[in-house]
């Protein structure tokens, strides 16, 4: 990009300006390694007004020192000069690196859209992780294989063969190895979580308001269990309702999408951070169901990433993902956000929010009505004409359940426009098979039987 273009965009993720340099200088540089790589131009006020400096060979030389000295492992960048407006200016170039967290005197850095944050020690070990390609959840324990649920373990093996992902052909702990859930003879902190005891716990809960609780449920048994379970208990506490459309089946319209709200468990165990021992909480209200996981996004993901169908996902836990991936729970990496999407479309009252509170990330899936729902089909009247079309039995139905049903909810329910729906009223009412009682507001409906 021109150096022009970037004054004029000014400073953001990757762009930094300084009127000299100094320490800071050397902290954006490191921030910047530590994330996306970017650019710290030299000579240029906070606001992209040009000043310049006086930099000579011996200058940049000595510039160039002080990074190397002041960094762990030592980063060295590319020094650009450019004239502007008949003054000089620095831009120092760094990479993202490959072996991170790089320190500035011990004190490590990241950058965070326009300016340099401290990382927390967890968020160095996170580096660190993902710079050597280290999964979290891979770290052998000391506990005896002769725990883990062997049903479990078989199931596993029988779902994931029928999957065609991998072929395990072999006994229980040569498969587990090859799948490197057990590692030099000891079982991974993942293998423990799948089918083990771990001490690790799913805390679900029935709100009426953030202080009224009428249920709840502490789920400590291994995963492949845990999510059936977690399952069972959402589906006993949000609303089923029951829609016709004309055939003779009715159809289940549950409140929120259950792939996504599986989809949402699944992402909470296997991307939640496992060095924290807080349970993953999961409160279920009349209109909303909240999931709150412990740690942030992994990686340098951003909520406005998640927000898009293009961003690449950062996996904490490899062996969990590459576990689920293997029984067909998971169908891609780094999609379950785009496929909640998608299948929200079918849901039109219903949205989701991500968001991150502390130390914890937050996906709240949230209901708002817009249809009256049909629970029970009625009893229609005997001897309605054999051709009838199914958008005037449809109202007929509405009509019986709720007489005072109004042309807006009757539209929403059918899919039809109000002024389809008004149409086909003034048929049923020349027909003599439905009649309104009293005035348009405050009235109702009455269904005629046709045989009087």
């Amino acid at each position: 990009m021109d150096i022009f273009d970037i004054l004029k965009k000014g400073k953001s993720e990757t762009v930094e300006f300084k009127a000299g340099f100094n320490k800071e200088t050397i902290i954006s540089l490191v921030a910047f390694a530590n994330t996306k790589g970017g650019k710290v131009i030299i000579g240029v006020g906070d606001k992209g007004r040009v000043t310049g400096i006086e930099a000579g060979p011996e200058t940049v030389q000595r510039y160039l020192n002080e990074v190397k000295v002041a960094t762990y492992p030592q980063i060295l960048p590319n020094i650009d000069e450019h004239e502007i407006e008949g003054r000089t200016v620095l831009v120092f170039e760094i990479s993202e690196y490959p072996v991170k967290p790089i320190s500035f005197k011990n004190r490590y850095y990241k950058r965070v859209k326009n300016s340099n944050h401290l990382l927390t020690l967890d968020e160095i070990v996170d580096l660190q992780q993902q710079s050597l390609n280290v999964s979290y959840d891979a770290y052998p324990l000391d506990e005896n294989l002769s725990s883990l649920d062997t049903a479990l373990l078989e199931n596993f093996v029988e779902t994931t063969n029928s999957r065609g992902r991998i072929n395990l052909q072999d006994d229980l702990l040569t498969n587990l190895t090859k799948l490197k859930l057990v590692q030099v003879g000891k079982p991974t902190l993942a293998v423990m979580l799948l089918f083990g005891n771990h001490g690790y716990s799913i805390h679900i809960g029935r709100f009426k308001s953030e202080e009224t609780i009428i249920d709840d449920l502490l789920i400590k048994d291994p995963l492949l269990a845990a999510l059936d379970e977690a399952m069972i208990f959402i589906k006993k506490h949000i609303s089923l309702s029951y829609r016709f459309d004309g055939s003779l089946k009715r159809k289940e319209t549950w409140q929120y999408p259950l792939e996504g709200i599986r989809e949402l468990l699944l992402n909470s165990v296997v991307h939640r951070d496992y060095k924290h021992t807080s349970d993953i909480v999961i409160k279920i209200f009349d209109d909303r169901i909240v999931f709150t996981n412990p740690g942030r996004i992994y990686g340098n993901l951003t909520i406005e990433d998640l927000e898009r169908d293009d961003y690449v996902s950062s996996i904490r836990n490899k062996l969990l993902a590459e576990s689920f991936y293997l029984m067909g729970d998971i169908e891609k990496y780094g999609t379950g956000f785009i496929r909640i999407r998608k299948m929200m479309a079918d849901y039109p009252g219903v949205s989701f929010n991500i968001s991150e509170t502390g130390d914890f990330f937050k996906v709240e899936m949230r209901h708002t009505p817009t249809k009256t729902p049909i629970k029970l089909k009625p009893d229609l009247p005997e001897n309605l004409p054999e051709n009838l079309p199914v958008i005037q039995t449809q109202i007929i139905e509405n009509i019986l359940i709720d007489p005072k049903i109004t042309y807006n909810e009757l539209a929403d329910i059918t899919g039809k426009t109000r002024e389809t729906i008004r149409i086909h009223i003034k048929k049923l009412k020349e027909l003599n098979l439905i009649k309104r009682i009293g005035p348009d507001k405050g009235g109702y409906w009455e269904v005629r039987d046709v045989r009087k």
